[in-house]
């Protein structure tokens, strides 16, 4: 049976049994998980940065974007969850589904390439701050 409609529920962990028509969302572990809409029964986590999905809420309902493409499921279901509610999208071509996939893989790896960017300029500018203060330490101790 399809489910129109998805209650968030905002969790720490999320539960080993997922139960029909609930979002879980994890803020701490930035994941979404829920149980495909189209009744499978089968389990669809979504991961929450800016490579994978954005969760926005409004009115105490949730959003994802973008659509969830369950590609890897024998359902291949596709839908949007917007404030809440489940809006089906049609079906996509075995071209359309690899196109969105390598778009994925690109996405992620620009993704994880400014990450990697960002915590090396961290520790550089964290290795130098500690470098100035050393250094001025050690001249105040000598005077």
């Amino acid at each position: 049976m399809r489910i129109s409609r998805l209650q968030a529920e905002f969790v720490e962990f999320i539960p080993e049994h997922l139960a029909p028509g609930v979002l879980y969302i994890s803020r701490r572990y930035s994941t979404a998980a829920h149980l495909c809409c189209c009744g499978c029964r089968l389990e669809v986590v979504t991961p929450l940065n800016p490579a994978k999905w954005h969760l926005s809420e409004r009115g105490g309902k949730v959003s994802l974007s973008p659509s969830i493409g369950n590609w890897s499921l024998s359902c291949q279901s596709h839908y949007w969850i917007e404030e809440g509610l489940v809006q089906w999208a049609g079906a996509m071509s075995p071209a359309a589904i690899a196109a969105v996939k390598a778009r994925d893989r690109k996405d992620a790896r620009i993704y994880s390439r400014g990450r990697a960017r960002r915590l090396a300029a961290f520790w550089e500018n964290f290795t130098d701050a500690v470098r100035t203060a050393y250094s001025r330490i050690r001249r105040w101790w000598s005077r």
